[in-house]
């Protein structure tokens, strides 16, 4: 057994099984205590709750809550493993969403034989929290399970793995753009992969400014076109009007590659293809498309980020989904809108490109860190992510009009 599996392991059992546990937030040390938080005292909180379901922001744990929801079918890179398996990583989640946002979270994995029976099980329990958080659903199940909830549920539905991994790519997409002196209306994208990332990643980018005809998307049979038949909905948002079939081919004068495949996919002779001063988001993980140390061998005047925390330009989903559901919960949104999405976008960008800290710093082994081609996305760490984005995103909730309160939260300024 290799030392770092071990470690995981031992992380993940000792002192005690798990990664997070419940913890009382008021006094519960006296016969006066309890007779407060139960029996008779908790019939008065219910009576109000009863008469206004919104006293339960005010009277229950719920506005600092989000469930996080998953039946385990596509883990990670691991695949379908069920929901059990899929535990610790939504324990993970919980974790970093306490970690990054101050935000309670509890997992939940769900057994089904159907896709209505886990949206009905989800949309049945959803008023418990003051949002839900999707994880590791595959494709395509996993868009009409996302667009069912947020049509049935009136706390924010977020599909992590979509939109989580889209916001952060589009941030550092947008700087790596800016960095190499091209307009994101002029770009020509091949994407590699077509699950839910995918789409999601180059939905998001044309909201941005990219054009849907100059972008390439590619399946395991190749270039997605019109041609083809039996194309999935989503994957017929892309079909391309091409001659073009191969990687090679659409890889040819390109701008810009975003792997969300598989490792090792990208050869270095259809890097080589790239129009100058490329940009390359390799973000399979735990291996990239292709390694940054032969890509850097191959092209030395492009921009490259991976999923990885060990390379520059990690393309890292904790970047976001931590601070939206602060900034949607702090202000009671009905749902996580297209508007805060972007709005998180544009806050993470500007992040980007203010001084580091010096905590940031030492918490990041990096003796410096400046906007440019090795620091096109905050690293996780930084402290100002969770105010900078999630006000950006509670005043976008605000201005579109999906907010239950319209003023932002006093510590936001």
């Amino acid at each position: 057994m290799s030392d770092f599996r071990q470690r995981a392991l031992d992380y993940h059992e000792l002192p005690k099984p798990g990664k997070i546990s419940v913890e009382l937030s008021t006094s519960a040390a006296t016969v006066d205590d309890l007779a407060l938080a139960y029996s008779p005292g908790v019939a008065e909180p219910v009576r109000e709750i009863a008469a206004d379901p919104n006293a339960a922001y005010r009277y229950t744990a719920k506005g600092n809550m989000v469930a996080v929801i998953s039946n385990g079918t596509a883990i990670l890179g691991l695949g379908n493993l069920g929901p059990l398996a899929s535990k610790p990583v939504m324990e993970g989640k919980a974790l970093l969403f306490k970690r990054f946002a101050g935000l309670d979270s509890i997992d939940i994995e769900v057994k089904h034989r159907t896709t209505e029976e886990f949206i009905n099980t989800v949309a049945s329990i959803a008023d418990t929290f003051g949002g839900i958080n999707l994880e590791d659903i595959k494709a395509p199940e996993c868009f009409e399970i996302e667009k069912e909830l947020i049509k049935r549920c009136k706390v924010p539905v977020f599909h992590d793995d979509q939109h989580g991994t889209a916001i952060v790519t589009a941030a550092g997409m947008l700087n790596a753009l800016e960095i190499q002196g091209k307009d994101i209306r002029d770009i020509k994208v091949v994407c590699l992969g077509a699950g839910a990332a995918a789409v999601a990643c180059m939905e998001l980018l044309i909201k941005c400014g990219a054009q849907r005809e100059k972008i390439y998307m590619l399946d395991r049979q190749g270039i997605i076109h019109t041609r083809r038949k039996t194309l999935t909905e989503h994957k017929a948002l892309f079909a391309n009007n091409t001659d073009k079939r191969t990687l090679e081919d659409a890889m040819d004068g390109a701008d810009v590659f975003v792997g969300v495949s598989g490792p090792d996919l990208l050869p270095p002779e259809a890097l080589a293809l790239m129009a100058p001063n490329p940009i390359v988001f390799a973000c399979s993980n735990p291996d990239p498309e292709i390694k940054p140390e032969l890509a850097h061998e191959v092209r030395n005047d492009l921009i490259m980020a991976t999923g990885r925390s060990d390379y520059p330009n990690q393309v890292n989903n904790v970047l976001c989904f931590p601070f939206i559901f602060r900034g949607a919960l702090d202000v009671r949104a009905s749902q996580i809108n297209d508007e805060m999405k972007v709005a998180a976008v544009e806050a993470i960008r500007s992040v980007s490109k203010m001084p580091v800290p010096e905590e940031v710093l030492k918490a990041s082994n990096s003796e410096s860190l400046s906007f440019g081609k090795d620091y096109i996305i905050p690293k996780p760490m930084d402290p100002r992510l969770c105010k900078t984005i999630a006000s950006a995103v509670a005043k976008a909730a605000i201005d579109s009009g999906v907010a239950q309160l319209n003023e932002l939260p006093s510590d936001y300024e």
